[in-house]
């Protein structure tokens, strides 16, 4: 029973990791900010830190069924 939310708070987080992180390295490829009116490298620090952090606790959610 406690396994459902497990699962789906883990697809979640990956889903929002996964795609944080493609949208971080395709600006970023492309030499654009990746959030609206800051300069590249701050936003692509800490976007990247934030879809890395969403992927290990995906990581750690499906790890705990």
């Amino acid at each position: 029973m406690e396994s459902g939310p497990a699962i789906y708070a883990g697809t979640v987080f990956c889903l929002f990791g996964a795609g944080l992180l493609a949208w971080t390295v395709s600006r970023a490829r492309q030499h654009r900010p990746v959030a609206l009116g800051v300069s590249r490298v701050p936003s692509a620090t800490v976007a990247g830190a934030v879809a890395l952090v969403s992927l290990a606790l995906g990581v750690w959610c499906f790890g705990r069924l």
